[in-house]
């Protein structure tokens, strides 16, 4: 009689066990596990991408003042020689072409140097070059808008040298002065200035860059076509 009690209290044991299993079982196979969020590297870079991404970036290139030239918009200022603010914002704009040789140009004289470039004109909307005009209208200081920039085009960009310490070198004077002394020609009696003009003319040529006569600063690149251009980069 008492193996038979032992039995069935085995058998309740064992039944009980089985009837735990099988509800645990189903209440797991019930229940959906939460999808996982999106990672927030993501998320940020996607603003990045989307905040970078405010012009046409097949038909233009920005220089930007990181580990790069120095940039130094004087038409975003009144520090020109119109004394008046042209552009709404300082950001530099170039053709692909000329963009990537003012780059190349920048790491050459670095690395062979220590010095740098300081940009202080890129790419100027014709609209912009109608306010110079407005202000001057002499064809010998401001090219007349009917004919059109090398700058309105995006392929010519007005820089100098500077040293290690983002001091410019010596030029004889000053950017966007309108004299016989700014003139490429022009043969400054300071030897140091002579040195400094034959170094930046050399390294702009040997990258297929051309000046013109009566400006040192003034380089542009004739071996690509644009149109001219009146884009107007955005300044929010």
């Amino acid at each position: 009689m008492y193996n038979v009690i032992i039995v069935r209290i085995d058998n309740l044991v064992w039944l009980g066990l089985i009837i735990v299993i099988l509800a645990f079982s189903c209440k797991s196979s019930t229940e959906v596990e939460p999808l996982p969020s999106p990672p927030v590297q993501q998320s940020v870079a996607n603003i990045a991408e989307k905040h970078e991404l405010d012009y046409d970036i097949s038909q233009w290139k920005e220089i930007i003042n990181t580990n790069g030239p120095l940039l130094d918009i004087r038409y975003a200022t009144d520090n020109n020689f119109t004394k008046a603010q042209i552009y709404d914002c300082a950001r530099c704009f170039l053709r692909p072409e000329l963009a990537l040789k003012i780059n190349t140009i920048h790491s050459d004289i670095k690395k062979k140097y220590g010095y740098g470039l300081k940009l202080f004109d890129c790419y100027r909307p014709r609209p912009a070059q109608q306010k110079l005009w407005d202000i001057v209208p002499n064809a010998m200081y401001v090219t007349p808008p009917k004919k059109g920039s090398m700058h309105n085009k995006g392929l010519a960009i007005d820089l100098t040298i500077v040293d290690n310490k983002g001091v410019e070198l010596d030029m004889g004077t000053e950017y966007d002065f309108f004299g016989k002394e700014a003139h490429r020609t022009y043969v400054h009696p300071d030897p140091v200035v002579r040195k400094n003009r034959k170094l930046l003319k050399l390294l702009m040529e040997a990258h297929g860059l051309t000046g013109i006569r009566t400006e040192w600063w003034h380089y542009s690149l004739k071996t690509v076509s644009y149109d001219f251009s009146d884009w107007v980069w955005n300044c929010d």
